[in-house]
């Protein structure tokens, strides 16, 4: 007879792994799935590190506080160098729509907790030194907001997870669900069949597939982003720098300095570039290193030593997918746009806490906010 397990986590990733460990945590006994060798090997693997409570929407602003708050005391409490490093973030503005963008959103992100201002040019001068002063208008800036290795992390939120009881099967990936009633009653890969009482969809860009076995439908369609990283160097700045101004071939680019001192960058396209495929191309590099050398041109001597690309699963406004849908006890965690990283132990928490019943003031707004059931509207302003 199959064992059967409280919860049986769908993915080993940015979200998965933080979401196993919480559960496992909070005393279920939990199984976590994922088709790779290990984890943090799908999208996790793709990230550039960046964590930041710096979004427009409340709700995420305060899942990222969250977020960066088990990051930042990581090392203290459990032991582990993850390479956290409190930088802060700044967008830059060169033009007036974007400042008064800018300067709109910061009473939303305030009234959510975050420690961010506006910044005058000289200050985002000092901030980032050599940065092109010519238009700059000023930009906002959070120093609360950082970095940590994406897989550095995976594999402490790993181990702390399987401290807790957790199991992990690796090489498994999910090929279905039985459903009776309205509930998922077992989970079933090519290698067995676990009976559950919970199954959490952190599924990143197999999402709708993944959903679709439980007989939900979720609407989330991963799109292609590419990164880069240079030769280490000594340090010469702190924060991630995000230039959301938009030309022909890309909606905005951003960078920082890694604590290993080799600057690490990434580019959104535009128009999007719909799919999973993850082969590099040869437009990437030469756009973005245009952008990143005319806004800082200190960049321009530092030789790129490898380039990559990832899936960023995303949704129609921006924002994730967490809660219930479907069967009543299959929870998504889903959608996170990119932003898996940065949300994930807040969101693994919260998922934990609605599983085990022991929601937090502002958990049911957050959750509300991410409902999968939601109307689509609008948009995030700083995706």
């Amino acid at each position: 007879m199959s064992k059967s397990y409280d919860a049986v986590v769908i993915g080993a990733g940015s979200v998965g792994t933080p979401t196993a460990m919480y559960l496992a945590s909070g005393g279920l006994s939990v199984l976590c799935l994922d088709g790779n060798a290990s984890a943090g090997q799908g999208s996790n693997k793709c990230a550039i590190g960046g964590i930041r409570a710096t979004h427009s929407e409340p709700a995420k602003v305060r899942l990222c506080l969250d977020s960066i708050s088990i990051f930042s005391t990581w090392r203290d409490s459990e032991g582990d160098d993850i390479g956290w490093l409190r930088g802060g973030y700044t967008y830059v503005a060169y033009d007036q729509g974007i400042a008064d963008l800018l300067k709109k959103i910061l009473p939303v992100q305030r009234s959510a907790g975050l420690d961010i201002d506006w910044a005058d040019p000289d200050k985002i001068a000092s901030i980032v030194p050599g940065i092109r002063r010519e238009g700059l208008l000023g930009g906002t800036w959070s120093p609360g907001d950082g970095s940590a290795s994406p897989m550095e992390s995976a594999c402490a939120f790993c181990r702390k997870a399987r401290r807790a009881g957790a199991e992990f099967r690796f090489g498994e990936a999910v090929t279905g669900m039985e459903i009776r009633g309205n509930r998922v009653a077992a989970v079933v890969t090519g290698s067995g069949r676990y009976p559950c009482g919970w199954v959490v969809n952190c599924s990143g860009s197999r999402a709708r597939e993944v959903a679709g076995m439980a007989g939900a439908e979720v609407q989330v369609d991963p799109d292609c982003h590419e990164a880069g990283v240079t030769e280490a160097v000594e340090r010469f700045f702190t924060p991630m720098v995000v230039d959301i101004r938009s030309i022909p071939g890309s909606a905005n680019y951003y960078f920082y300095q890694h604590t290993t001192g080799q600057v690490v960058f990434c580019i959104t396209p535009d128009p999007p570039i719909q799919g999973i495929c993850t082969r590099e191309t040869s437009e990437f590099l030469p756009l973005v290193a245009k952008r990143m050398v005319g806004l800082l041109p200190r960049l321009a001597n530092l030789k790129v030593r490898r380039t990559w690309r990832g899936t960023y699963p995303q949704t129609p406004d921006g924002s994730p997918l967490i809660g219930r849908v479907g069967p009543e006890n299959h929870i998504a965690a889903l959608g996170m746009c990119g932003q898996g990283f940065m949300l994930g132990p807040g969101t693994g928490a919260l998922v934990s806490r609605l599983i085990t019943g022991t929601m937090r003031p502002g958990d049911s707004e957050v959750l509300a906010a991410f409902d999968p059931a939601r109307r689509f509207g609008g948009g995030e302003a700083l995706k």
